[in-house]
């Protein structure tokens, strides 16, 4: 079948894609089938032009509404050294969420100033470990953990600025497992309980309390729960510095419009001078937002099997995106030497693991599939490395940067070996 005439490829790829002379899909000047030939399937292909424009997008988008703000990568979306270092250089710090991302940020060369560090169950080594490094801020999530960071602050004579981390009874419309706003949360102080948690951090010589941090949720395509976020707190009084978090969803699927950088940053930035005042030290995590168009996984088809339904089955699935199992996340499929031909067979794209659950697309149009085709599912730049897992001894796959027809491998293949060297 073939494409109609002056057919565009969907949005949910990443930005400068598009179709080449020979049909193929092309990312970064490279042909995906070729690609895919060179580094071999599974594989993520990060776009790099698109994961750092999309970084200046958000900082200008920032920058420009507000004087004294600040853009941290939530880098839980792609703990990646290379990702981290390409956003590193456009001027972005970030935010982690155990000691495995802080030596990772790091590594990539990420200045200590500009990290913040979170979680609800930080370990005591964890927490020296921030210490050490002399993070920006580190985030309070319960009383025990002040008292424990404190203990160890001031055996440093440190005296580590920290926010509070409060959930102001906000709910974003998301899935439940990536909600986090709402009252009844295993993250930070209720609006209640927060006055307590706040003047028990005022009165502690080693922790200088900078301000709060509040995130509602992942995945959100509607703003009004920012703005409403932003409302709640204000009423527990005035701070140096406000983090807000992230959040804001991005298209997965061609139906979908996500909020723009400019719209997401306009709607918090409003509520804050409205409520706050302009003088304020504001700071956001976009996460998701700023890395998932920018990637694809390339796939091979290993079989076809029609029964009920049409099954065509990869050679990779939960172990590479455990999206779909987890939330039932929807994706699009497209074949790569093929991707805007038009009509198709309704198809489920299965994984090759033990599971009746693994299914990375369902209802995929694709154009008469068959073994040794490259299938190609967009927007996996998002969780999909970040949860990757040896599910059936399978290896995790590499990451490879596309850039002006020229492809770099960033993060090289697991071996058979690999899944053995821990053994003792």
């Amino acid at each position: 079948m073939t494409a109609t005439a002056g057919a565009q490829l969907s949005h949910v790829y990443p930005r400068g894609s598009r179709v080449n002379e020979r049909g193929h899909l092309e990312l970064g000047g490279c042909d995906a089938v070729e690609l895919a030939g060179r580094f071999g399937t599974p594989l993520y292909v990060v776009v790099e032009d698109d994961l750092r424009s999309r970084a200046r997008e958000v900082a200008d988008a920032l920058h420009a509404r507000h004087a004294n703000g600040g853009v941290l990568f939530a880098s839980k979306a792609f703990p990646c050294t290379a990702v981290l270092r390409a956003l590193a250089e456009e001027g972005l710090g970030c935010d982690v969420a155990s000691g495995g991302e802080l030596a990772l940020a790091l590594a990539a060369g990420m200045d200590p100033a500009g990290i913040c560090m979170h979680g609800n169950a930080k370990s005591e080594r964890e927490l020296r470990e921030a210490l050490d490094a002399r993070v920006g801020h580190i985030v309070l999530d319960s009383l025990h953990e002040l008292r424990l960071l404190a203990g160890l602050a001031e055996q440093l004579g440190h005296a580590q600025e920290v926010l509070l981390r409060v959930t102001p009874d906000v709910a974003g419309d998301t899935h439940a497992k990536i909600s986090t706003g709402q009252a009844d949360s295993k993250f930070g102080f209720s609006l209640p309980e927060a006055p307590a948690a706040i003047e028990a951090v005022r009165s502690t010589p080693s922790l200088s309390l900078a301000g709060l941090h509040v995130h509602i949720g992942s995945q959100l395509l509607e703003l009004a729960p920012f703005a409403a976020a932003v409302r709640a707190v204000a009423s527990l009084g005035r701070f140096d510095v406000y983090n807000f978090g992230g959040g804001l969803g991005v298209a997965y699927t061609a139906d979908q419009r996500p909020p723009s950088f400019q719209s997401w940053v306009q709607t918090i930035t409003g509520a804050v001078h409205q409520q706050l005042g302009e003088g304020v030290r504001l700071l956001i995590e976009p996460g998701r937002a700023l890395v998932a168009n920018s990637t694809v996984t390339l796939y091979t088809v290993q079989t076809v099997k029609r029964n009920v339904s049409t099954w065509v089955a990869v050679d990779g699935g939960m172990s590479d995106n455990l999206r779909p199992m987890m939330y039932g996340a929807r994706y699009e499929a497209a074949l790569a030497d093929r991707p805007l031909a038009t009509g198709g067979e309704r198809c489920h794209v299965a994984g090759k693991h033990c599971e009746s659950g693994d299914v990375l697309v369902r209802d995929a149009l694709l154009d008469d599939p068959a073994p040794g085709d490259v299938l190609v599912t967009p927007t996996t730049g998002a969780y999909g490395y970040a949860m990757a897992n040896n599910y059936n001894g399978v290896p995790r796959p590499p990451v490879v940067f596309v850039r002006d027809g020229q492809a770099r491998a960033v993060v090289r293949r697991e071996t058979y070996a690999d899944l053995m060297a821990r053994d003792v």
